[in-house]
């Protein structure tokens, strides 16, 4: 990954930017940081990497259009991420399109395997059943360990990241709850494997 940036510093990836506000706000609040977007939708990967490069962040922040469940495995090495960002990922209500939901173990594994020991997993919703089922699966993965407010609780009730995406302003506009998460990477036990 680092191949892909120009600059050196800490690699955050965004799963999912949409329309691209916590990016473009996340280059002003991280100078040093390197961002990248995995977005599934063509068009708002061309827009917010087009902004990016106009706002004279491309040298360190682009987006590309790609599937995350798939494209997350074939990045590396391995512990070379700081940070992972899901902003209210998962709009699909009917059983029957439970299929594309975004967080699944799969995905949490391959972000497990990204994050740097203490790398931090960041996950927003305004639908509390998805927060309830976010930590759940959290929960499972032994790798990860809750990092919010409190001891032992994943929960925030603060952004911390001086960004904030576009649903997270709209939600905010209509004085709706948002629930957020945060996890830390638990320290690798044995050696580091690099290859990806």
């Amino acid at each position: 990954m680092a191949a892909l940036f120009a600059a050196g510093g800490p690699l955050e990836i965004e799963i999912g930017p949409g329309r691209g506000a916590f990016l473009l706000e996340r280059c002003l609040a991280a100078p040093t940081a390197r961002l990248l977007g995995i977005e599934i939708r063509r068009k708002w990967a061309t827009v917010v990497n087009d902004r990016l490069a106009k706002q004279g962040h491309g040298a360190r922040a682009r987006v590309f259009a790609e599937d995350a469940g798939l494209a997350l495995g074939r990045l590396g090495p391995c512990a070379s991420v700081t940070r992972v960002f899901l902003h209210f990922p998962d709009p699909w209500w009917k059983k029957r399109h439970h299929k594309r939901l975004v967080i699944r173990d799969l995905l949490l594994a391959e972000i497990a395997r990204l994050l740097e020991d203490g790398g931090e997993l960041f996950i927003q919703t305004d639908v509390p059943e998805r927060a309830d089922a976010y930590a759940a699966l959290c929960r499972g993965v032994s790798e990860f360990e809750p990092f919010g407010d409190a001891a032992d609780d994943a929960q925030l009730t603060q952004n911390p990241y001086e960004a904030r995406s576009n649903r997270e302003r709209r939600a905010d506009a209509d004085g709706l709850p948002v629930f957020r998460l945060r996890y830390r990477r638990r320290p690798r036990k044995e050696p580091l494997d690099r290859a990806p």
